[in-house]
């Protein structure tokens, strides 16, 4: 029988392990990634710093030769790696569900208990869907771990799994901390990203690479043995985000600058802020759009939402909230901006807040912000069903508004400071009016009258004193 046979040679073999000469050191992949600067570069990824990944995830999560894992992630993701590895190193099983599932929330809850799933990792967004789901209470699903982008909220009472989030750079092998976030009916934050897993160090340093006071923002740095060996053929780059490490007493070990901004809290978690070249400034102000996001996900009917700079130039640029919901209620941006002002200062307040049905992701389930679509008048918040504006004066005053606040159109019932309009932006209005107009309004004047019919008649008004005191030669030019 060729079944017979077949075995009788495999049973000329071994059964004792091969022996390996393979030395912690050398390569275990080089895994090519974009980063935030768009250029490929690739990591060179050691056996001690894969071995130390898997060592940790196996005494983190139990994992035996029962578990039975799912894998989602494409191989050029680097979370495949840690799909993979831990649980084929210790005889536990891997499922791979197909395309059409794996984008589905649904139909990828529908597989994991149908498939008796124990364990396994989505990307944020899809968590995020899944959380929101119901699930039976028998669900063999023990760990549902997330990452690869800021998680939004907190998991729902009663989910029969345990939900991880966790951070790292493909440069320190997939995972640096790791946290289990508990079900809160009201978190004042968003989720952490956890502590240091094991044989990991971080740090929050300032520009002169000092740690910074507990609960200070600054660039996350990572230590440990998860840290790679650097960039392929590009020692430049290496050794300017690879550099010693004056924490370790080792003057071989080196720290991976992240770019990432965090803060450690009083509980020894850190709280993940967002990248340092997402800074927005505007009017002078340094922004960090995570601290603009967090506090919009308090409010109670946002699920998710990503805070971007919208409009020309660094001198006339202006902020876009892009915002899911938690349910049919549509908040207006006079509610939204009222809410936001408990907690952030005027030069923070989005201008502009679209409401979109999902956040657009990349193929490896970050936010893709170059996605977002553009504000328009269907999908941008306002306070009151739109009027167009009537007059000529109106008409002008309207786009002159509507250019200097960067939104899609400007009714005659949006006031100026309700529409994301302030007082440093109110200044350059009435220096825009001056220009159109040849009018003086006053800083209080624009308070007093801030929507366009309001402001028209003070216009109006303005002008008509002015040709007042003119001579009739004077008025004559003017009205030419």
């Amino acid at each position: 029988m060729p079944g017979k046979q077949s075995m009788s040679s495999i049973e000329k073999y071994s059964i004792q392990a091969p022996v390996i000469k393979t030395s912690p050191n050398q390569l275990a992949y080089v895994i090519y990634t974009s980063g935030s600067t768009g250029e490929p570069k690739g990591i060179e990824v050691t056996h001690a710093n894969l071995a130390n990944l898997i060592d940790w995830h196996v005494q983190a999560f139990g994992v035996t030769s029962d578990d039975r894992a799912s894998h989602l992630s494409n191989v050029s993701f680097d979370a495949a790696v840690w799909e993979i590895w831990p649980y084929l190193a210790n005889g536990a099983t891997l499922y791979l569900p197909n395309n059409e599932t794996r984008i589905s929330p649904i139909a990828l809850r529908d597989w994991f208990i149908a498939n008796d799933i124990t364990i396994g990792f989505v990307p944020t967004p899809l968590a995020e869907a899944l959380m929101s789901l119901p699930w039976p209470d028998k669900a063999s699903l023990n760990f549902l771990l997330t990452g690869a982008d800021t998680l939004h909220r907190y998991p729902i009472q009663g989910l029969p799994f345990t939900l991880v989030n966790n951070y790292g750079p493909t440069e320190c092998t997939v995972v640096t901390t790791s946290g289990r976030i508990d079900s809160r009916a009201h978190g004042n934050d968003r989720p952490t990203i956890g502590r240091a897993i094991t044989n990991a160090s971080v740090y929050i340093l300032d520009k002169n690479f000092r740690q910074v006071t507990r609960g200070e923002v600054g660039e996350l740095c990572v230590g440990g043995r998860g840290v790679a060996r650097g960039y392929r053929n590009r020692s430049e780059l290496t050794a300017e985000k690879f550099i010693p490490d004056q924490f370790s007493g080792d003057s071989s070990a080196r720290l991976y600058r992240t770019g990432d901004l965090a803060r450690e809290l009083e509980n020894g978690e850190i709280a993940y802020l967002g990248r340092i070249d997402e800074q927005i400034k505007i009017l002078g102000h340094r922004i960090e759009p995570a601290e603009i996001e967090a506090a919009i996900d308090r409010h109670p009917a946002i699920a998710s939402s990503v805070v971007v700079a919208h409009g020309g130039d660094c001198s006339d640029k202006c902020l876009a909230a892009y915002l899911t919901t938690t349910n049919c209620v549509r908040p207006t941006a006079g509610e939204l901006r009222e809410f936001l002002r408990a907690s952030l200062p005027d030069y923070m307040l989005p201008s502009l807040f679209v409401k979109i049905d999902a956040l657009p992701v990349t193929a490896n389930g970050k936010i893709d912000r170059s996605a977002l679509p553009e504000p328009a008048i269907e999908n941008t918040l306002r306070d009151e069903e739109f009027v167009a504006p009537q007059s000529p004066l109106e008409k002008r005053l309207a786009e002159i508004v509507r250019d200097l606040l960067h939104v899609a159109s400007v009714s005659v019932n949006d006031n100026f400071f309700l529409l994301g309009g302030h007082s440093l932006l109110g200044t350059q209005l009435i220096v825009k009016i001056r220009s159109a107009f040849g009018v003086d309004l006053s800083l209080r004047s624009l308070f007093e009258a801030p929507t366009i019919p309001e402001l028209s008649g003070e216009i109006e008004r303005l002008i008509v004193a002015r040709v007042a005191s003119m001579s009739e030669e004077e008025a004559q030019a003017l009205l030419a």
